[in-house]
């Protein structure tokens, strides 16, 4: 719990480290829109809910999910479905086995989306976050980005299945 009256301040190297991952979490997000936009006008944020329902088992998953996995509200989420859906490239519908839930579901058009996003995004995140950085350093980004998600949430965030895939670029 937050003390009120703590007069506590960071010291110079966690003012230093916290700027610099600050800076990092402002300036990412709309590095990662330009890139997607310019290429395929989509949003990091649309990018993201193509690419979880690209994975997911028939390309369906629920709204609730995906709120989830996009660490959304499901009225954003909402939104963000009725621009993909406008597009061709989501379709919603009823879950048939539960009547008070959605399903999003992956068209095929969203599916050539996703195909043709998908090599623009996989590069700009390499040039951006991964290529500037050694191995050794690819491994503890990884491991402190773990510790920082478990101090904010128990839960775990999206992991995508590897299994499958083939790098793309």
């Amino acid at each position: 719990m937050i003390d009120p009256n703590s007069t506590s301040v960071f010291a110079s190297e966690e003012l230093e480290t916290w700027a610099a991952l600050a800076t990092v979490l402002e300036w990412l997000p709309p590095a990662l829109d330009s890139a997607l936009g310019d290429a395929h006008g989509l949003t990091h944020f649309e990018y993201g809910i193509l690419f979880a329902l690209d994975d997911a088992p028939d390309g369906v998953l629920r709204m609730s999910t995906l709120a989830g996995y996009a660490n959304s509200s499901l009225s954003r989420l909402s939104r963000a479905a009725s621009r993909l859906e406008g597009r061709g490239w989501v379709q919603r519908s009823q879950d048939p086995s539960d009547g008070r839930s959605t399903l999003a579901t992956l068209t095929g058009k969203g599916s050539e989306i996703v195909r043709r996003a998908t090599p623009t995004h996989t590069q700009t995140v390499k040039d951006l976050i991964l290529n500037p950085l050694t191995s050794a350093q690819k491994h503890q980004l990884r491991d402190i980005s773990l510790r920082i998600q478990r101090a904010i949430r128990e839960k775990e965030g999206w992991q995508p299945d590897t299994t499958d895939r083939r790098e793309t670029s």
